[in-house]
């Protein structure tokens, strides 16, 4: 099968985290060759009456869809596949309406609370948010932008009332993408959790681990499989200093942030129905958002134990030390047994 494995065009002296969709390009080419497809790297900019007429000369029988961000930014990530849609090229991953309602975070926190599911309480710049109490520590975070770009422990503010905090939003905005948020900070743990459609007319018996260490088969469920959770850890970081999985922790690889977040599958008997919760909250923004093929959901754990839905990320990076191929690993498959689950599950 031919497949163009589509991305959005990197400029040059861009930042680490838009060059990192070199790698994914690179290794699902070659997952896919060995898989006996033929592959052709598509790299697509504003220009998309040149990038139709690429796809038109290339005619593959499906794409993959690698696009992060278009001209550099995080908002027109919904226009590939909106254009796929157009041409009528099945395409990998989640529609362009669901990539639109994701990757906008104030959308997507409104389905979450529209839904009855859990997300930090918010505010922006809107008159509509005057009434919202202000207490605690806040973070600033953009809107659009993912990858946590502009995002690290100076973006949480202790103490600041809403005249302060807005202040702060219109300082930051153009560094932010251009639209941003305050949402309360939650001081806790951090989870995410992958998930991945099954093979098309198959079970799915693949063995996970429990939150004992034990391994147990996947359910037979209609829908995704979950594959382990992963929690990332501050173990090291010493008190007072703020515990976000910022830029650094993620693309700054000297930096004590990204030495000292490490990922870890293993947890006690304790977090047992936590993990039964997170999983639960996961499946439900699948169906909410209408996910497909493979996903990453954020969660942040208060104090109490109460988990928060952060973000839900409908194309994770696929590079082979990211968070969704380390879950997939841990679940016992490999990255040729995870492209071909999401080559089947494409519209």
């Amino acid at each position: 099968m031919k497949i163009a494995v589509i991305h959005g065009e990197v400029a040059a002296g861009a930042g680490r985290d838009e060059q990192d969709v070199f790698t994914q390009v690179d290794c699902v080419s070659r997952g896919l060759t060995d898989l006996g497809h033929e592959t052709v790297a598509v790299p697509v900019s504003l220009n998309l009456e040149a990038a139709a007429r690429t796809l038109a000369d290339l005619r593959p029988e499906l794409a993959f869809n690698l696009t992060e961000t278009l001209a550099g930014q995080g908002r027109l990530i919904h226009v590939v596949p909106s254009l796929l849609d157009a041409l009528k090229i099945p395409y990998t991953g989640a529609g362009a309406e669901t990539m639109m309602l994701t990757s906008n975070k104030l959308i997507a926190k409104r389905w979450l609370a529209a839904a009855g599911l859990p997300t930090p309480p918010w505010f922006t710049t809107a008159k509509s948010h005057e009434e919202l109490q202000i207490e605690g520590a806040w973070l600033i975070k953009s809107v659009w932008e993912h990858a946590s770009i502009g995002l690290d422990e100076d973006s949480v503010l202790f103490g600041a009332d809403r005249e302060r905090l807005i202040a702060e939003m219109d300082i930051r905005r153009e560094s932010l993408g251009g639209d941003c948020l305050a949402e309360a900070y939650i001081d806790g743990r951090e989870f995410n959790l992958s998930l991945l459609e099954r093979e098309q007319d198959s079970t799915d018996v693949r063995p996970v681990l429990t939150a004992t260490g034990t391994l147990s088969p996947l359910e037979e469920v209609n829908g995704p499989a979950v594959l382990p959770p992963a929690e990332i850890r501050f173990d090291a970081y010493p008190p007072g200093k703020v515990r976000v999985v910022g830029y650094r922790s993620k693309w700054g690889e000297k930096t004590f942030e990204f030495a000292n977040t490490p990922r870890t599958f293993e947890f006690p008997a304790r977090d047992t129905a936590l993990l039964a919760r997170l999983r639960e909250l996961a499946l439900r923004c699948w169906n909410l958002f209408d996910l497909r093929g493979y996903a990453r959901i954020d969660f942040r754990v208060d104090k109490e134990g109460r988990p928060w839905i952060l973000e839900v990320n409908a194309n994770p990076c696929l590079s082979p030390d990211a968070g969704f191929f380390a879950a997939a690993l841990r679940a016992g498959l490999d990255f040729p047994a995870v492209l071909t689950r999401i080559i089947q599950n494409t519209r």
